[in-house]
């Protein structure tokens, strides 16, 4: 009888889990391919991978739920979460107060800023008074370029660019004279795709932090907020930034 009864039991167990895991919740999540070495399509696969992808893998399994993942220009990540025609997004969303009016932002799990990028035989440009009358590429829609139209006198040469790597070829074409925008993502580019022909200078400006984005009212801010955590306490997140970004500093 026992034996009958503790098989019986192990069956509804393995039944209860197969539900429970049948009927987790699929979020559909979107991000911008063009943010290197946050998330980018890796052309062998047609995957998206970086940090970010990384990052969201690791807070769905611990969250409970799944996510079908597309891609969206940046310019367009805010305005379909506030449609409610996406549940969540990672695409180095920096958190701001306007932002933070019409979508819900989880803590901050990535701490960044703005950056100078100029080509290497470029040596009239050590800050951003430098680049008053220059042309300068950044990215629609980001905070690099609120911060240029807010702090150059001469803005009229700011040109928003729909993706990174547009402005990029800008700038090694001689197109653009500067690239102000995201530091990791210039310092990954000025170190491999941009390596001998670019260069970081100038300080890093306005200090930013990275949240995941999710629809106002969400109910998996707790259990994403709870993973972050989780994750930053046993390990997880210096294994996964160190992946992407080399040593963690301590401010992470």
């Amino acid at each position: 009888m026992k034996s009958k009864w503790l098989k019986t039991l192990g069956m509804g167990l393995a039944l209860s889990a197969a539900t429970t895991a049948a009927q987790a919740e699929t979020l559909k999540v979107v991000t911008d391919p063009s943010f290197v070495p946050f998330e980018m399509m890796d052309q062998a696969t047609g995957k998206m991978v970086g940090f970010d992808m990384d990052i969201l893998a690791e807070v769905a399994k611990r969250s409970g739920f799944e996510y079908d993942l597309n891609t969206l220009d940046f310019n367009g990540i805010i305005p379909a979460l506030q449609s409610g025609n996406v549940d969540m997004a990672l695409a180095g969303i920096t958190i701001t107060e306007a932002r933070e009016k019409i979508v819900d932002f989880s803590d901050p799990y990535y701490d960044s800023g703005l950056r100078i990028l100029v080509r290497a035989n470029n040596d009239g440009v050590d800050a951003l008074p430098d680049l008053e009358g220059a042309k300068i590429g950044t990215k629609i829609g980001s905070t690099s370029y609120n911060f240029l139209k807010d702090n150059l006198e001469q803005d009229d040469n700011v040109i928003p660019y729909p993706g990174s790597s547009d402005m990029y070829m800008a700038l090694m074409s001689g197109a653009v004279d500067a690239v102000f925008y995201d530091a990791p993502n210039v310092g990954y580019f000025s170190s491999t795709r941009g390596q001998g022909r670019t260069k970081t200078v100038g300080p890093l400006y306005e200090g930013q932090q990275y949240g995941i984005a999710l629809k106002q009212g969400s109910p998996w801010m707790d259990e994403v907020n709870a993973a972050l955590a989780d994750m930053k306490a046993d390990g997880t997140y210096k294994t996964i930034y160190e992946k992407w970004f080399g040593t963690m500093p301590n401010s992470q």
